[in-house]
């Protein structure tokens, strides 16, 4: 039986791909990758839709073409086969989808960069979904300035027809991405153009960071969508993430996204990777916190956010190989392949610890 959106929290679940059997059949590895059109042609899409109806119907909405579907590894076709196909479920909680540039050979200069971001965020929109503005490896590499990324990001924001999330991912989880969004450009951003990005996704694994963005950002009507899956039970609660001593913060007030309105206060919404694998009882926990139930939403939360620490932890960006073993234990996938078989990229003990809190965590 569905359920309908949370009402407290928007909460987004990043959803992985699988893949077919006969894939295993093909010697892939990390080492040896697929190329893209390989990778389509061996990609499960029943299962794959399946996963991400199954997240719907417990109350999340769909972060659609981002890391955690290995974005970068299908390549723009496969991504824009994922957002048209999932836009085609209607899901009751809507999605999400990154806007990027790997459509293009190559960018030349600061406009190609600009003009190839809106042309992705365009079909996204279109599609129904609402552009996750990803981040730009490239500024890194020219070691742009601070002024650079207000003139890039605000170009963008000049183009775009509708909301979008301006997504900052730390190096933890792209190494290129170290410096991103150098002194206060992100801030500045954020303030120039509150009417277009209307939110922000933090990956940064500092939680006492967002705290201080979301509080800044609060004065300009724009939200925070944690991407924080080590620190995501209290931030998504609210206030003091090292305390639980204060009441649940209430909403503000309600702000515009798109066509709806969500709550404005001191707390996060959510767009994480680690909902794919602990999506039923983090459903029960957000479903308790819509009813200021905290003692239930903590007692559910606090252990997947231990299962979370571990999925993510060292090297980070491996974490989608507990996410499709978490998937394919519990019976949602037939098998836990990843592309380039990513799901090997963990030891025998890594998994063996991640299924005992997978149980004790009730994800199991």
């Amino acid at each position: 039986m569905s359920q309908r959106p949370f009402t407290s929290r928007r909460c987004y679940a990043a959803a992985h791909v699988c893949m077919l059997p006969e894939y295993a059949d093909l010697g892939r590895s990390l080492d040896n990758p697929s190329p893209p059109e390989e990778l389509l042609e061996h990609l499960d899409w029943p299962t794959t839709l399946a996963f991400r109806q199954r997240l719907s119907d417990l109350g999340f909405g769909i972060a659609e073409a981002m890391d955690t579907a290995q974005r970068f590894d299908l390549g723009w076709p496969g991504a824009k086969a994922l957002i048209e196909r999932t836009a085609a479920l209607n899901l009751a909680g809507g999605f999400c989808a990154g806007a990027g540039t790997d459509h293009l050979e190559r960018t030349d200069s600061w406009s190609d960069l600009v003009d190839g971001v809106l042309f992705q965020a365009d079909l996204i929109a279109r599609a129904g979904g609402v552009p996750v503005i990803l981040p730009m490896p490239r500024l890194t590499a020219e070691r742009a300035d601070a002024s650079t990324y207000r003139e890039v990001y605000g170009a963008i924001a000049r183009g775009l027809n509708g909301p979008a999330v301006l997504h900052w991912l730390g190096p933890m989880f792209l190494a290129s991405l170290e410096g991103y969004f150098p002194g206060d450009s992100f801030l500045d951003v954020m303030r120039a153009h509150p009417d277009v990005y209307r939110g922000a996704k933090l990956s940064l694994l500092d939680a006492d960071l967002e705290v201080r963005l979301r509080r800044e950002l609060a004065a300009t009507d724009q939200l925070i969508f944690t991407g924080d899956d080590f620190n995501f039970a209290r931030l998504i609660r609210g206030g003091d993430p090292h305390s639980d001593a204060a009441p649940i913060p209430e909403a503000q007030r309600q702000v515009p996204f798109g066509d709806e309105q969500l709550g404005l206060g001191d707390f996060s919404h959510a767009l994480l990777g680690i909902f794919d694998g602990i999506a039923a009882p983090a459903s029960r926990a957000l479903t308790a916190l819509d009813t200021g139930d905290e003692r239930t939403y903590l007692e559910t939360m606090l252990p997947l956010e231990t299962l979370g620490r571990h999925v993510f932890e060292t090297p980070t960006q491996h974490y989608k190989a507990g996410l499709a073993h978490l998937a394919h234990w519990a019976g949602h996938q037939p098998n836990p392949m990843l592309p380039h078989r990513a799901e090997q990229a963990r030891d025998g003990h890594h998994l063996r610890q991640l299924k005992s809190l997978g149980i004790s965590a009730g994800a199991l």
